[in-house]
């Protein structure tokens, strides 16, 4: 089983990682799915999709899940009955979950392609990034910029915030590997902490919430 790798963020949250190599039938070899998830398996037109639905089941079973444990909000985050953290990611040939038993936590991998660069404009100012003259790292740039935005956005969980407008993404080098990051939103305010690393044409971002003011959840009974 291709579990490709795994990274202990902290004491409290590890990253997971898996590259799809096998088939879906043996992507289903020692996984029980719920009746909900039998359903929506088999609605995927997608072979890959289907492929990455099972893969982050064997990744949550490397993390000691059961399909049953998850649970989605009417938004699609999910949730853990156990209250731990988690967010989920695929994209291609690669899926990925971080869980944490402490901090809200989001992740996204990408692969990285020469588009991002046209769509740029919509969700980070391309002017901060006139001055990257080799084609090669503004696409690996952006594509961190793009994978710590989403990182976020699944951290917040609701709809409506705007990448371009709400989601900030402080400037980083690649040496470092790590940025900060900050939601604002009609008065919500949120700082994280983010992590990025590049494997086989691919880009891992994943987010930590450090700190907000006030919460999601205030927000949404107020």
């Amino acid at each position: 089983m291709p579990l490709y790798k795994t990274i202990r963020v902290n004491d409290f949250t590890k990253v997971f990682v898996w590259k799809i190599e096998e088939s879906l039938e043996d992507l289903t070899v020692g996984i029980e799915l719920t009746e909900q998830s039998k359903k929506r398996v088999d609605a995927m037109k997608s072979i890959l999709h289907q492929q990455g639905f099972m893969s982050i089941r064997q990744l949550l079973k490397q993390a000691g899940y059961v399909d049953a444990d998850v649970f989605y909000d009417e938004f699609g985050k999910p949730y853990l009955k156990d209250n731990n953290y988690i967010s989920i990611t695929h994209s291609f040939t690669f899926t990925a979950i971080i869980i944490s038993k402490k901090n809200p936590v989001g992740i996204d991998v990408e692969k990285q392609r020469d588009k991002i660069v046209k769509i740029a404009h919509k969700f980070t100012p391309i002017e901060e990034y006139k001055t990257i003259a080799n084609h090669e790292a503004l696409v690996s740039k952006l594509t961190i910029v793009w994978g710590a935005k989403e990182s976020l956005y699944k951290i917040y969980g609701k709809k409506k915030l705007q990448f371009l407008h709400h989601i900030y993404i402080d400037d980083f080098s690649f040496i470092d590997t790590q940025t900060t990051g900050v939601i604002k939103y009609e008065g919500y305010v949120s700082n994280h902490s983010i992590h990025f690393l590049e494997f086989d044409g691919f880009t891992c971002v994943y987010a930590c919430l450090l700190y907000t003011s006030p919460s999601p959840r205030d927000l949404s009974t107020s």
